[in-house]
């Protein structure tokens, strides 16, 4: 197993597993940690956006290259990445996980874990019901989809 947090270079080995979804630092709740603790001992490679050093003095917007380098980092990742896990925690609005929904939706790597209270929740169903994304209720049934999808 391998993790790699932004903004580090993309050297992947094995299958890869973009962690999308909530981060809202403070709010969410460290999912990705846990995803990785479940599926340490497969053959994977985990895509973390969950920077160690983020400054959210930072602002967002062009002009800033530390932001810049995030979202670029952000969509190489998604981009190379084999599966795209994504998690709505109930407690964030997470704006830029429901872009990132719309943009990968018809890629056919995309599943999407969407606990009962999201904000959006119904937003969210229709899409994934539109355009055949996999869709779960929790972070365990997600481990287990990935777990069968990688084949271990």
């Amino acid at each position: 197993m391998l993790e790699i947090k932004a903004p580090n270079k993309l050297e992947i080995v094995g299958t890869s597993i973009f962690l999308a979804g909530s981060i809202e630092m403070g709010t969410a709740e460290d999912w990705q940690s846990q995803l990785v603790k479940k599926l340490g001992d497969q053959n994977v490679t985990f895509l973390n956006p969950r920077r160690d050093k983020w400054d959210s003095t930072w602002k967002q917007e062009i002009e800033n290259p530390f932001f810049v380098e995030q979202v670029e980092w952000e969509l190489s990742a998604l981009e190379k990445a084999d599966i795209i896990f994504m998690y709505f925690d109930p407690n964030t609005k997470s704006p830029i996980s429901l872009l990132e929904l719309g943009l990968f939706a018809k890629s056919s790597k995309l599943i999407v874990c969407c606990q009962p209270g999201f904000w959006r929740r119904g937003n969210v169903d229709v899409v994934c019901k539109r355009y055949g994304v996999v869709q779960v209720d929790t972070l365990e049934q997600g481990s287990e989809l990935i777990l069968n999808m990688i084949g271990k």
